[in-house]
């Protein structure tokens, strides 16, 4: 999609997604509550923008309110994707957490009813402070994003998350709300951005202001609301069948990857709102925002039309509606082009098409991808399921600038359908997220093309336009090309059809790490994009490697046909950090793409071409031990990484951890989040003390403070803050130096905690027990320092670690001084 059109979101109209788990992808049929809505929102001429900086900071039950009950059209302006964040439900950190988030949003608008839009700001993890946020953000570029989407959707109220005034949340809340404010006036003068103005014009929002709560105020301060403007979000939609909380639950509930799942409340729900800049208002948040037809000159005639067509609706038959619509469609065509044109000629299209019950479907039926040059295999349906009469006259498709003319009358019920083959031009690009096609800064993700900037996607990698006349009147509808198939358990299944290179090569690993001179093999599995595919396979090193064999040659006859190659790598002399990648030669070009796809059932299936590449280590490392068992909490790579070191790693399950069980183990480790997401740890706790007591070590990795299953962590008492330092290269100093942790097997030095990536550490503990030893202390600029980050104790004859920092980044990205400190952690007792 070009845009996210959610006008009445979940609700409407055909080319929307629906938002259940087993139909994540699936159009949505609209039925005659959803018609009904959309007639009334053509009514109404207002729109609102709210803006903040991640996916889950948005106000879903006012997004529902705005859009559903007041028909505004509303937007989200999200800063960032979310990349810097944890995941709840899988593995994938950075960007490709990003593109899971991105998706949970664009599914919460389809229930709420808003429209999404980003910047190209980068989520570079927590960040206490503006200061910080706009040393690694281009606060340049977030506010030309932030003007160009004011200029595009022209939001008559601005509405923001936080306050511009900084303290008591994250860094990265109050930037977006100081990049608001800059914006609500540079969006209307023609000065600031003017290489926006070929394409947008200036515009004013009326107001802008901060929809504030009690949550906002700390100890001491309270929270004055007489002074604030009041709208009560709680109303009950009979249409919907839903109260606006319990619409705002279901899209709470799409941010599945942060645990945001939410039940719906009914009754009163008041919103406070503080004026900011603008117009002051004083009663409404919309006061004095123009919302009928009177906003565009000469639309007397349409605004009586669609009145009507509200008025006579029949919810059994809302073909009976066609005519009136046709004629209000005729009068907008005439009306000079302007905005709210625009937008409700899209609005009246897609009403119109509903009330036809028109289908109209253009499937891949082979595969859902394809390479550049190859042929495209394609059925078309299209079915007028009214009496009207429609006639389809042409058909466009639009990625290979080829076109049929027709003259095909739409019977009432009678589909028509064709099967036809198209060749996708060899210039065709892939279908990589657009965010991702080039190389990003730790800030700012680069967009070369002006036209996406503001997108939540790509638009569909292959598009068809159907011309029809209904009564004789023109209509254009362009579809996205979308692969169809049918599951024998749960029936009709959709995904996105995507452009491919024609052959991938994946490293199975993300980072290689060398202890000694020793080599290592080093697996590569290519697959075939397309049929016949034949050259060479090989890996690129750095000065100093060298691999055996030099490259190998591939021989894949079938798409999707696999083959798997092993080079053994040697590392180079001196202790070093480097990438190696991989790459195919054939045909006379090369690729050096890989293929990765996420795929979870509460967003459409989700597919991405990174380099094929990975982060070679050679490091001084000794390890003591060699069993570890590996507690898994809600996701991270870290027993990949402890593989890559030479350590036997089994994967433990709850009911594994008795202590009889766990005593063959060298030492054991809980994932990230564990005890946050294993409810029944909270019973087998005293199994992982006992092993401990027995002479285990246990190490803990960071929990989250709150929604913890057990308050008991460790052996002695231990409570969790939501400390933590964000700064990669803070200061680290050695509160301990000479215990066994920063000593044995491995000597940790201050070189040891260089290179360090996002954050130094998380959820620090704030209260803990004289047994417990501080090894560590850090802290960002101008805070106290943070002695809590790895917590080490003795119990019985074993020893019990609880570490805040981050491992579980450091050891996927390769850093060579958290390998050495995590295998001492390990080494403990040995």
């Amino acid at each position: 999609m070009t845009s996210v059109r959610a006008l009445v979101a979940a609700l409407l109209l055909a080319s929307g997604v629906g938002v259940s788990a087993a139909k994540a992808q699936a159009p949505r049929k609209p039925n005659a509550a959803d018609i009904r809505l959309a007639l009334e929102k053509l009514n109404v001429l207002g729109s609102v923008l709210y803006l903040a900086a991640h996916p889950d900071d948005e106000n879903t039950r006012l997004i529902a309110y705005l859009a559903n009950e007041r028909k505004f059209r509303t937007g989200y302006l999200s800063l960032t994707r979310g990349d810097g964040g944890q995941n709840l439900i899988g593995p994938e950190i950075r960007e490709e957490l990003g593109i899971i988030r991105t998706q949970e949003l664009l599914q919460a608008r389809r229930v709420d009813g808003g429209e999404q839009f980003f910047s190209r700001a980068n989520d570079f993890g927590f960040s206490k402070n503006p200061t910080e946020t706009f040393n690694i953000w281009n606060k340049e570029q977030v506010l030309a994003d932030a003007v160009w989407v004011i200029r595009k959707f022209r939001p008559d109220v601005i509405i923001t998350r936080f306050s511009p005034q900084p303290g008591g949340t994250h860094g990265h809340h109050t930037a977006s709300a100081m990049i608001a404010l800059e914006a609500f006036d540079a969006a209307a003068d023609p000065k600031r951005f003017p290489e926006q103005l070929t394409t947008v014009e200036p515009w004013q929002p009326k107001r802008l202001v901060w929809n504030t709560s009690s949550f906002f105020y700390g100890q001491g301060q309270k929270f004055d609301p007489s002074d604030k403007l009041m709208v009560d979000a709680g109303l009950y939609n009979a249409l919907l069948g839903r109260s606006y909380p319990e619409v705002a639950a279901q899209s709470r509930s799409m941010h599945k990857s942060q645990g945001f799942g939410s039940s719906g409340t009914r009754g009163e729900a008041i919103e406070y709102f503080e004026f900011l800049k603008g117009e002051k208002a004083q009663k409404d948040v919309l006061e004095g925002v123009p919302t009928t037809w009177n906003r565009v000159p000469g639309s007397a005639e349409i605004a009586k039309l669609l009145q009507q067509a509200l008025k006579g609706y029949e919810a059994a038959n809302p073909a009976a509606s066609v005519p009136v619509l046709l004629k209000a469609h005729a009068a907008l065509a005439k009306l000079p082009t302007s905005y709210w044109k625009t937008v409700k000629q899209q609005e009246l299209q897609d009403v119109l098409k509903a009330c036809l019950g028109l289908y109209l479907e253009a499937t891949s039926t082979r595969d859902f991808t394809v390479t550049p040059g190859q042929p495209v295999t394609l059925q078309l349906e299209a079915v007028n399921r009214s009496a009207v009469p429609v006639s389809l006259t042409r058909v466009e498709y639009l990625f290979a600038k080829k076109d049929t003319t027709l003259a095909q009358q739409l019977e009432l019920n009678k589909p028509w359908l064709v099967r036809t083959s198209v060749e996708l031009p060899l210039a065709t690009p892939y279908s990589q997220p657009y965010w991702l096609q080039v190389p990003s800064s730790n800030g700012m993700f680069r967009v070369d093309d002006p036209a996406l900037i503001g997108l939540p996607q790509n638009p569909a990698a292959a598009q068809v336009r159907l011309h029809l006349t209904v009564q004789g009147q023109p209509f254009q509808f362009t579809v996205p090309v979308v692969y169809k198939r049918t599951d024998p358990v749960e029936g009709e299944q959709y995904r996105p059809f995507e452009v491919t290179p024609p052959v991938f090569v994946n490293l199975t690993e993300k980072v290689y790490v060398f202890a000694d001179a020793q080599p290592k093999p080093v697996t590569l599995r290519v697959r075939a994009g397309q049929d016949q595919v034949e050259g060479q396979v090989a890996l690129r090193l750095p000065e100093g490697w060298r691999s055996e064999p030099a490259s190998a040659p591939v021989k894949l006859a079938q798409k999707g046909e696999e083959q798997s190659f092993t080079f053994q790598l040697y590392p180079g002399g001196a202790q070093t950090e480097s990438t190696i990648s991989a790459a195919v030669t054939t045909r006379g070009r090369t690729y050096t793409q890989g293929l990765k796809t996420i795929n979870y059932p509460h967003i459409p299936a989700q597919t991405l071409f990174p380099e094929a590449e990975a982060k070679a280590v050679k490091l001084d490392l000794k390890r003591k031990g060699q069993r570890i068992g590996y507690l898994m909490g809600a996701g991270d790579e870290v027993p990949a990484s402890l593989q890559q070191i030479g350590y036997a790693v089994d994967m433990l399950q709850v009911n594994d951890l008795t202590a009889a069980a766990l005593q063959k183990y060298d030492a054991v480790v809980t994932g990230v989040r564990a005890y946050n997401t294993l409810e029944r740890l909270r019973f087998q706790q005293p199994q992982l003390m006992e092993y401990v007591r027995n002479g285990g070590t246990l190490v803990v990795q960071y929990n989250v403070s709150n929604g913890l299953v057990t308050s008991n962590l460790g052996p002695y008492p231990i409570k969790l803050s939501s400390d933590r330092v964000t700064v990669e290269d803070a200061e680290v100093r050695f509160l301990k130096p000479n215990h066994p942790v920063l000593n044995t097997p491995n000597k940790i030095t201050e070189q040891d905690f260089r290179g360090w990536v996002q954050e130094r550490g998380l959820y620090f503990p704030g209260q803990w027990a004289p047994e417990y030893e501080a090894i560590l202390s850090s802290n960002d600029p101008g805070e106290t320092p943070k002695d809590s980050g790895l917590l080490v104790a003795r119990y019985g004859k074993g020893h019990f670690v609880y570490t805040g920092y981050s491992f579980f980044r450091e050891l996927p990205a390769g850093v060579p001084g958290a390998y050495r400190l995590f295998v001492n952690l390990l080494s403990l007792g040995k």
